[in-house]
């Protein structure tokens, strides 16, 4: 069978009594998820969810998330998780453009939904964690009361059958959503069991979003197919990231560069115990010796995992091996099970080892296309590779090196931001006539977004003013940090803006 959700019921016959999901002071076992998805199923298939439909998720991390992902999965829905960092108007374009009928979200989060229902007629159902004030929104503590005690069958689905939707920032103006199906990520998990060894001993500490595929899949669900742990932290705090492994002992972690960053700055580090960490994922900045170092020193018996992947490949494509972190260093190593990478020239031809070109990938985990955008698919799956867009090469030995990320994007704490996203909303402005936005170093987040605008004549510059107009549309980390203003914007013949010389002429 090929829905994901058929693992737990594997898994809650033969670990019924073992812990599956635990969030703060909260465990659950697998018998007891299992008896709980088993309930929303149940309550989502009696609101009118069906198979093939779309159920959004709007939370921190939390059990529900997983329930509802699991629940949805197990009725042949597929769930669309939402970035709580996003602008309403963001969540308004997701949810609509991907047919969502239900969400679940919290407390948090209600006013700014109730706020978009008038403009989603499809969104039919409206589901709060917390007590719920306005009879519009149902408890999902009453759904699984009102389902409990019922059999509800894991739908059986093609391999192909959507799993979720995720929506991720590209190089258009909005995001577009990959379509990961039930064999993409059960392919994936094979590959990341085999990788990193995994097994039901396996206790994954989740600390970034669940929204985010490194959260999700590196390795996330792989830990959850074997039977183990998924450790959640609600939100990430680097002092609360050390006393959760203090305290729940897990085997492993995924870490955006920004976190493993702010952890290494906790002046009591070296004094924590972190030993039953035995690897960390990571990746997205190349790894020099001195920062492999810092990180042998606080996590001395972890391996660092220097990765590869995308949310169109359900992440972890590549691992550079425990063997070759430091004689590799820089490389985010060689192609993980069922995965084949290649360097293509501008024709789409092979490129020799050591040679620049673009990263395509192939293989089973690869997504099926992007959501409701034919055009967008046709450009990225050719002759049956993924074209990544990343600039990178294959040494002699298949480890593979970028050099270069997706042209113009921006990485900010772990989180892409595309600029003419952020373009887009600045041309929402009356006062700009033209505009441009680069990526400009930062200490913490690694890079923030810079604008460049052209005013029309007679307008005023107003630098606060124009953030708080892109708060208003936009995520906090999308909005630009710097504004500057400009006569004109450099030009090639053609007349697309030459970013490059906007980042050369920054100091």
């Amino acid at each position: 069978m090929f829905n994901f959700a058929s693992v737990l019921e594997r898994n809650a016959h033969r670990y019924a009594d073992k812990i599956a999901l635990s969030e703060g002071d909260r465990e659950l076992t697998y018998a007891q998820v299992r008896t709980r998805v088993n309930a929303l199923s149940g309550a989502l298939r009696d609101l009118g969810v069906n198979s093939g439909d779309i159920v959004a998720v709007l939370l921190y991390n939390r059990v529900e998330f997983v329930e509802t992902m699991l629940a949805a999965n197990r009725i042949g829905a597929a769930i669309l998780p939402l970035n709580y960092r996003l602008s309403p108007a963001e969540w308004q374009y997701i949810i609509e453009h991907s047919d969502a009928v239900a969400i679940v979200t919290e407390t948090e989060f209600v006013d700014g939904i109730d706020a978009l229902v008038p403009a989603l007629p499809r969104l039919r159902h409206k589901v709060t964690l917390d007590a719920a004030a306005d009879p519009s929104w149902l408890e999902y503590d009453t759904l699984l009361r009102s389902s409990r005690c019922r059999s509800i069958p894991v739908v059986d689905v093609e391999p192909d059958a959507l799993q979720r939707l995720m929506y991720t920032s590209g190089t258009t103006s909005r995001p577009k959503g990959v379509m990961i199906s039930h064999q993409n990520l059960i392919w994936k998990n094979l590959a990341h069991i085999l990788e990193f060894s995994l097994t039901a001993e396996d206790n994954t500490l989740v600390c970034g979003p669940l929204y985010h595929v490194g959260g999700m899949d590196l390795p996330g669900l792989a830990t959850l197919h074997t039977g183990g742990r998924l450790s959640l932290l609600r939100r990430f705090d680097a002092a609360a990231v050390v006393d959760a492994i203090e305290r729940l002992r897990p085997t492993n972690v995924w870490l955006a560069p920004s976190m493993m960053n702010a952890l290494l700055q906790l002046p009591d580090l070296a004094e924590r115990d972190t030993s039953s960490i035995r690897f960390i994922t990571g990746g997205g900045e190349k790894m020099p010796i001195p920062l492999l170092d810092r990180i042998a020193t606080a996590f001395p018996n972890a391996w660092f995992a220097d990765a590869y992947g995308l949310t169109e490949t359900v992440s972890g494509d590549t691992v550079n091996d425990a063997e070759h972190m430091r004689s590799k260093v820089g490389s985010v190593g060689r192609p993980v099970a069922h995965v084949q990478v290649a360097i293509f020239d501008e024709h789409d031809g092979p490129v020799p080892a050591g040679m620049l070109g673009e990263i395509v990938i192939r293989g089973p985990k690869v997504m099926a296309g992007y959501w409701r955008d034919e055009q967008a698919t046709r450009a990225a799956l050719r002759n049956g590779w993924f074209h990544t867009g990343d600039l990178g090469r294959l040494d002699e030995d298949g480890y593979l090196y970028i050099e270069d990320r997706k042209k113009d994007m921006i990485v900010s704490g772990g989180e892409n931001i595309a600029t003419p996203e952020v373009e887009r909303v600045l041309y929402e402005n009356p006062d700009v006539v033209e505009a441009a936005v680069v990526g400009i170093p930062h200490p913490r987040w690694g890079e923030v977004p810079k604008a460049f605008v052209v005013l029309r004549a007679g307008s005023a510059f107003d630098v606060d003013g124009l953030k708080d107009f892109c708060r208003t549309r936009l995520a906090k980390y999308k909005v630009p940090a710097e504004i500057e203003r400009v006569e004109t914007l450099p030009r090639t013949p053609s007349g697309k803006v030459l970013k490059r010389v906007l980042r050369d002429g920054i100091s």
